[in-house]
């Protein structure tokens, strides 16, 4: 893969524009991937690694990205724990039964079973298959905050009332949690890893729901066990999460090669809080609700923000929003690709 210019990217050396790619570019938005959905669950499409990869592929086809990502859902690796999920319409995802108490925790399947997820396995090796080396596959995980919050409130949260809750009340029942969640993810992410994966990216995506002391406590401890563990195997990571701004620096504590980062800073500063590592980053995605002559200046200002500085990797501030249209995806792109292409990143 050294003519991916994403993983150069991730390794901060220099490339001749910016690498791009989108969270979400595979999914709701694309016309192709809803007949998709006219005929399958989003749980068959996890399921059946060829459906899988042809979501994944989807926005390859259209669009000239630096990297797919493998198409899954963040929850899909708890089935290795026995959790149940389920997905209603318009409301995202639903555990039927929280764990809530201590002894829920420890009731949890010592091992986990890994055929659970060996679909998205093969999804991978598929994907990677098909495209050419210059595109990287990004495999991906909940980090372990994320997962446990979802498992502790039975499903996403405005508040992350119960989720705060458990973790003040029953510190030491928390931090096993996050253990067997640690190990989970670990096994997650090698096995992505053998089956093709060029790097990986974990969401945190409500770890900005924490104060700055108690997400340091809570949190980074757990995401670097997984992050040297796959660094190990010669990849680079990426940390994602939302909301977290104001402890920007702790969350490079986490020792992740790259450090995505949402809209609700500049990224410029960003970068600084970061240190020398790569950053990814960080479009909001309403831009691209907006007139294409907005849209295109809105991604400059991104650029211009970056610098020309070696180990930028565009991308949105989050996902891809369902009203998006595909035509504003393709402007987004062209618009990294003319406008870093006229100043080399080096």
């Amino acid at each position: 893969m050294g003519d991916s210019r994403f993983l150069q990217a991730c390794r901060r050396r220099p490339t001749d524009r910016t690498p791009v790619w989108l969270m979400r570019q595979a999914g709701r938005y694309l016309p192709e991937y809803q007949r998709l959905r006219e005929r399958y669950s989003l749980l068959d499409l996890c399921r059946q690694p060829e459906l899988a990869a042809e979501v994944t592929l989807q926005p390859l086809r259209r669009f000239p990205l630096d990297a797919a990502i493998i198409f899954a859902d963040i929850l899909w690796p708890l089935g290795a724990l026995g959790i149940h999920v389920t997905f209603a319409s318009g409301e995202g995802p639903v555990i039927a039964e929280p764990l809530r108490t201590p002894g829920q925790i420890d009731r949890l399947p010592a091992e986990p079973d890994e055929a659970a997820f060996q679909a998205t396995g093969e999804a991978i090796r598929i994907v990677r298959r098909e495209l050419p080396s210059s595109v990287a596959v990004i495999g991906f995980a909940g980090a372990p905050f994320t997962l446990a919050s979802y498992l502790i409130e039975g499903g996403s949260s405005r508040t992350y009332l119960a989720t705060k809750r458990f973790l003040l009340e029953h510190r030491s029942a928390w931090e096993r949690l996050l253990d067997r969640l640690c190990d989970l993810t670990v096994r997650y992410l090698h096995m992505q890893v053998a089956a093709g994966a060029d790097a990986v990216q974990l969401f945190d995506s409500w770890a900005g729901a924490l104060a700055p002391d108690l997400y340091r406590t809570a949190v980074p401890p757990w995401t670097r066990r997984i992050v040297h563990a796959v660094q190990m195997l010669g990849v680079p990571v990426i940390v994602f999460s939302t909301g977290t701004a104001g402890f920007l620096d702790l969350v490079a504590e986490t020792g992740a090669d790259v450090i995505g980062v949402d809209w609700r800073i500049d990224l410029d500063r960003a970068w600084q809080l970061i240190g020398e590592r790569a950053i990814q980053g960080n479009l909001d995605p309403a831009w691209l609700l907006a007139p294409r002559e907005e849209l295109r200046a809105a991604v400059r200002q991104v650029l211009e923000r970056a610098g020309g500085r070696p180990g930028h990797i565009f991308n949105l501030g989050h996902g891809v929003l369902p009203e998006t249209s595909p035509d504003a995806v393709a402007t987004l792109v062209a618009e990294v690709e003319a406008w870093s292409g006229r100043r080399s990143v080096a």
